[in-house]
């Protein structure tokens, strides 16, 4: 089956599209990467989203708005990504939308909220559509987060050691060969908050890692934004921009003012470096397999290097993954295995009773889609 994954992250930045060719025989599930792209959201639409998040307050009609126009920019990614990767024969999309709220507290998710209404990709690509994935989980008592470890965990399966998968998105996750499965923090969430407010918008993140590499890393500010109770709890735990978000680093920097922007953003980046570190160490890591938008910070890596001596560090590329869209290809993992009938989590990473089938589907123009109800779950996956 040919699937088109669609994801737009903690950072709310970009609508990432990644096609595949999936086919399950026996327990094994075969995934041949077609290509991804990626497309901005427009600045109106991202000022709009990044207005409405918490801790802001907002309104059901700005609500309905975002849900309209960020199925919009769904769509068309999903539609251009049809013609370029898949020449025009995708036969399902999988979204994961928007996140725009997560319902946690002290260490139970009670809800989650994700935006970007299908019935736009479905009427765009007349392609049927998978998507709502985490509520499910959540209903039977788990985080809903992180949601792509079942994938992490076939994908990782057979290699020796402890490997681990590592998202560093806004919100950076891992994913440990045992089920073991945890938000660990931010990523880039406050460090991409610190750039846009400490430079009026001009830059929208630390680019290269440029103003980290001039900065110095300011102990005292360290230890406050370690002080954070959320990294004591254990796991399976979930967060997002919800704790992490402005108000958060403004409340850390008070008391020490005048740090130069250069400092602020170096520490934040030891910041996310110590915490994965932490996170990664706890579960006994022998290699770790990197993903997402923060691997193309040099300092972040260099730092995280520092911090894990002795473990390798490499990009999920290495395992034919691109960095840059894991996380879609591993929603359209999951969206296949919604249509097959078969669960798309692990409980032990996300600390539900028991596996679900995840999400809705919305219909195409040919209906629903007709698939062959698998036999058995896949205990690995394979990317050729």
């Amino acid at each position: 089956m040919r699937v088109i994954g669609l994801m737009s992250g903690t950072s709310y930045d970009a609508v990432d599209a990644a096609a595949a060719d999936l086919e399950l025989a026996g327990d094994t599930l075969t995934l041949r990467p077609l290509g991804h792209l990626g497309e901005p959201y427009d600045d109106g639409l991202r000022a709009s989203l990044a207005a409405a998040l918490p801790p802001a307050a907002t309104t059901l009609a700005a609500v309905c708005r975002l849900d309209t126009l960020i199925g919009r920019a769904f769509a068309a990614v999903a539609a251009e990504a049809d013609r370029q990767l898949c020449g025009g024969r995708a036969e399902l999309v999988a979204s994961h939308g928007q996140t725009v709220y997560h319902w946690a507290d002290r260490g139970t998710v009670h809800g989650t909220l994700q935006i970007g209404q299908p019935a736009w990709i479905a009427e765009a690509t007349g392609l049927p559509v998978v998507s709502g994935f985490r509520p499910r989980d959540i209903a039977a008592g788990g985080q809903g987060a992180p949601l792509v470890s079942l994938v992490d965990l076939l994908w990782l399966r057979g290699r020796p050691g402890t490997p681990v998968a590592l998202n560093l998105g806004g919100i950076a996750n891992l994913t440990a060969p045992d089920g073991t499965a945890f938000d660990t923090g931010p990523a880039c969430a406050l460090l991409d908050t610190a750039v846009r407010e400490r430079t009026g918008g001009r830059l929208p993140y630390d680019v290269d890692g440029a103003l980290a590499a001039r900065g110095t890393v300011h102990g005292p500010l360290l230890t406050r934004l370690l002080d954070e109770p959320y990294y004591a709890l254990p796991p399976p735990r979930t967060t997002g921009k919800e704790l992490f978000h402005g108000g958060h680093l403004r409340a850390a920097l008070a008391g020490f003012p005048g740090l130069p922007t250069e400092d602020v953003v170096a520490t934040l980046t030891r910041l996310t470096a110590r915490t994965v570190a932490d996170a990664v160490r706890s579960v006994r890591a022998t290699e770790v397999f990197a993903s997402g938008g923060g691997t193309r910070n040099p300092v972040l890596i260099r730092m995280l290097g520092e911090e894990l001596p002795g473990v390798p560090l490499r990009v999920s590329d290495a395992l034919g993954l691109p960095a840059a869209a894991k996380e879609a290809y591993a929603f359209a993992v999951l969206g296949f295995l919604t249509v097959h009938g078969l669960p798309g989590t692990d409980p032990v990473s996300t600390g539900a009773r028991h596996a679900s089938v995840l999400g809705s589907v919305t219909p195409g123009r040919g209906g629903l889609p007709v698939v062959p109800r698998a036999g058995r779950a896949p205990v690995r996956l394979v990317v050729t």
